[in-house]
């Protein structure tokens, strides 16, 4: 029976960018160093299973590497973090390394966590390899975003800090959402979306000449898929 070029080319294109999606849900390693070991979710895994559309709407895609808005309130600070974050498109001319430096930008003043967080950052973006790949289809990503909350186990590891272990007005904020990854083949757009969650670890400490913006900083993120609950 002879396969149709057309279908074809659109089934690898959709394998493409499918295989995407799961490579990061694989070596998303990023850990969180803020207090001793990692405070795994009680609540089950949501379904990592990938939802695929053809042909498909798609949504905004950045000319250029995320900026994320300055604000002193940690809830929104979050949000701006995490829309940075998934938001990138391949066709910019910019690389992954890229949009790593919009978030290290915002990242610890002390640098205490920086390589930490540059570890974290990249463990959400593809590869070099895989972006090149991607880049073929004309790839774009963005995130929906769906709740955001201070989550309870975050207590706990407070109460469990010693003194002087986080620093001033460090909090987290659980971001729950859809991550929208488009391409296209010969005009026909092709849409994976996927539910994903994480964690936003951040200070927003009070104005000093130390931080004399009084602007929250990023301190880690969680592993994709394993935040606090």
């Amino acid at each position: 029976m002879k396969t149709n070029p057309a279908s074809w080319s659109r089934g690898r294109l959709i394998a493409v960018i499918a295989a995407g999606l799961v490579l990061l849900l694989l070596i998303g390693v990023g850990v969180y160093g803020l207090i001793a070991g990692p405070q795994r979710p009680t609540d089950p895994p949501r379904d990592p299973s990938p939802t695929v559309t053809v042909p498909g709407t798609t949504g905004p895609s950045s000319p250029g590497p995320p900026r994320v808005a300055p604000s002193d309130d940690p809830d929104e600070f979050a949000r701006n973090v995490a829309r940075a974050l998934f938001g990138w498109d391949t066709g910019s001319g910019l690389m992954p390394l890229d949009y790593t430096a919009a978030i290290l930008e915002v990242g610890d003043p002390s640098g205490t966590e920086q390589a930490g967080l540059a570890s974290d950052t990249a463990s959400y973006l593809p590869s070099r390899e895989a972006w090149l790949e991607l880049r073929k289809y004309a790839t774009t990503q963005h995130l929906t975003i769906e709740s955001s909350f201070v989550p309870e186990a975050w207590g706990q590891a407070v109460e469990q800090a010693q003194p002087g272990q986080l620093p001033a007005g460090a909090t987290a904020i659980t971001i729950e959402g859809t991550r929208h990854r488009e391409g296209v083949w010969n005009g026909e757009p092709v849409t994976v979306e996927q539910a994903v969650s994480f964690t936003v670890f951040l200070a927003c400490p009070p104005p000093a000449p130390r931080f004399p913006s009084g602007f929250c900083h990023v301190l880690r993120l969680s592993q994709l898929d394993n935040p606090l609950r």
